[in-house]
């Protein structure tokens, strides 16, 4: 049967983009990457399947002043005695992943390898409002002498009197941009442990300083998965 995908993953990471670059693969392709600052996180709590349902670590990345952050949130850093980070997040990790990690610990950029296959989550870049043929890619009317102010319209949005409406969903002008954005099954072409980065292969959703989350792809996985089992029958 269809079983639901699994949320858990066995590697993730809190991130911060920092540019994209052109490298030399071994092959001599030309490959261009997004450099990432990734971590080190520092796990802040954790999460159990016997207190909350689920089993995460929830890590912080980046720094921040004290005065910057509320009381109630210091005294949640006070507790696990950490320093404020700038950012929080969970990550989902199987329950004997999520065993080995202790709060205080860190997680840095080596929890990834050069060659794996990545899922890189942003917010995208918000372009504000835009119209159908920036938005959906339409193809406009015709660029013609006797086309009067109509060139980049939409062009009939209904159907006469049945159903004598619009449906939901209709492909119209609107804002664009500024969501959540998860870049699937990107290669990961090198890792600098030592320098806190990350250089992945392609593009990440978002602007140069935004935050992303790192994951070990969850697609290519269930996929190999899907082979073992078949190769196994």
């Amino acid at each position: 049967g269809n079983k639901p995908m699994s949320k858990t993953y066995t590697a993730s990471l809190l991130g911060r983009k920092l540019g994209m670059t052109s490298l030399f693969a071994e092959d001599g392709r030309k490959v261009s990457c997004t450099v990432i600052e990734a971590g080190p996180c520092t796990v802040v709590a954790k999460r159990t399947k016997d207190d909350n349902g689920y089993d995460a670590v929830q890590v912080g990345f980046g720094e921040v002043k004290s005065f910057r952050v509320n009381k109630p949130m210091l005294g949640h850093f006070k507790k696990a005695g950490q320093t404020p980070a700038r950012h929080l997040a969970e990550l989902r990790l199987p329950a004997g992943d999520a065993a080995k990690f202790e709060v205080g610990q860190q997680i840095k950029a080596d929890v990834f390898q050069a060659g794996e296959l990545v899922d890189v989550t942003g917010t995208s870049k918000g372009k504000g409002f835009q119209g159908v043929m920036k938005r959906h890619n339409y193809a406009g009317f015709k660029m013609t002498h006797g086309t009067h102010e109509y060139r980049r319209h939409p062009g009939g949005i209904s159907a006469r009197e049945k159903p004598g409406k619009v449906w939901k969903g209709k492909r119209l002008p609107g804002h664009m941009g500024s969501d959540r954005v998860t870049a699937s099954n990107l290669r990961v072409f090198q890792v600098r442990p030592e320098e806190n980065l990350l250089l992945v292969e392609g593009a990440v959703p978002g602007a140069v300083g935004a935050i992303l989350k790192i994951r070990k792809a969850r697609k290519a996985a269930l996929r190999q998965a899907h082979k073992a089992r078949k190769a196994s029958k």
